[in-house]
């Protein structure tokens, strides 16, 4: 097990001509100077159609949470990290969204960019709640946008990430399991009772993005027993995250720069300080991780005489 200062960031590429038009004038020197100086250590190989992506697969391992395709209960790990007390529980979270409905495709509009109040969401969760305590699931609020669900339907229920589905079409992500027809069904009768509901009225009625749909993941329930790789948790940063997911490619770019200089530059330090460091890269398919401890004049004499293309790592992702 390690204590070592890991620093794990999600989104570091994305497919697609917008990303890979903000990484052509992309410089990140801070990140190159710690990939000249860090060994590969560890790769996470996977596909861009996995339900869990590459940053919440490594995570997961790091914690201890190791978990079928799917399966990893973040939703239950929150739980218990609030010491509510999971226990062997299934949980999930619900994300109440919006699904873009075109002529022959759905798609789901970033929840963040509703806009939903913490009273519009509660008023949202009592409506709907009788119909999932019929099913078994008990809901509680969270937050604006993540209720979390309780129930026996999501033990051993695959659920795609929100981080796969958030601007991408909805279908190829729907639970499909034997267990997910109850949810399936649920959704359905959601889209329906939320058509007219009256908070979606005003909503619409004020030019803002009605609900009329929800989402599952971080399903499952604690393993009975757990080996983290790691005592100390990894830092994980979000910057890029929203901006991917929104394809705002420019902002995008922007969030990198800002972690070059921040967070790949305290690595840096640690590392000059003669501290183990390790670094994971985490694409749409692959999660690359980097280790090593390479302080003092060798380590810099290393990075001069092989230098590393942050380009050529990032597309790898």
């Amino acid at each position: 097990m390690s204590d070592a200062a890991h620093l794990l960031i999600p989104f570091a590429s994305c497919g697609g001509p917008g990303c890979a038009e903000a990484k052509r004038g992309l410089k990140l020197p801070m990140l190159e100077k710690l990939l000249s100086r860090l060994k590969p250590t560890a790769t996470d190989e996977g596909d861009g159609r996995t339900l869990s992506p590459p940053h919440e697969r490594v995570l997961a391992k790091l914690l201890g949470l190791q978990a079928a395709d799917g399966c990893i209960p973040w939703a239950a790990w929150q739980v218990m990290q609030a010491g509510q007390g999971a226990g062997n529980d299934a949980w999930a979270w619900i994300t109440p969204c919006h699904w873009h409905v075109g002529q022959d495709h759905i798609s789901m509009s970033h929840p963040q960019h509703i806009g939903l109040t913490g009273e519009e969401s509660k008023a949202l969760l009592a409506a709907m709640k009788p119909y999932f305590e019929q099913d078994g699931i008990a809901l509680e609020y969270d937050g604006p946008t993540l209720w979390l669900a309780r129930g026996p339907v999501f033990r051993d229920f695959p659920s795609a990430s929100l981080d796969r589905v958030v601007g991408h079409l909805v279908d190829p992500w729907l639970p499909r399991s034997a267990g997910a027809r109850g949810i399936r069904r649920l959704q359905q009768e959601m889209q329906m009772l939320l058509y007219t509901h009256p908070i979606n009225e005003e909503r619409t009625a004020g030019g803002m993005t009605p609900v009329n749909s929800f989402w599952v993941s971080g399903t499952g329930a604690l393993p009975q027993e757990r080996h983290p790789q790691s005592r100390v948790p990894p830092q994980v940063t979000r910057y890029l995250r929203d901006a991917a997911m929104l394809g705002d490619w420019h902002g995008w770019a922007a969030c990198w720069r800002q972690i070059d200089e921040q967070e790949c530059g305290r690595l840096a330090a640690a590392l000059d300080r003669g501290e183990h460091v390790s670094l994971t890269l985490c694409g749409e398919r692959n999660a690359r991780t980097f280790s090593g401890t390479a302080g003092g004049l060798f380590g810099k004499l290393a990075a001069k005489l092989k230098p590393q293309r942050a380009a050529a790592i990032l597309d790898s992702l």
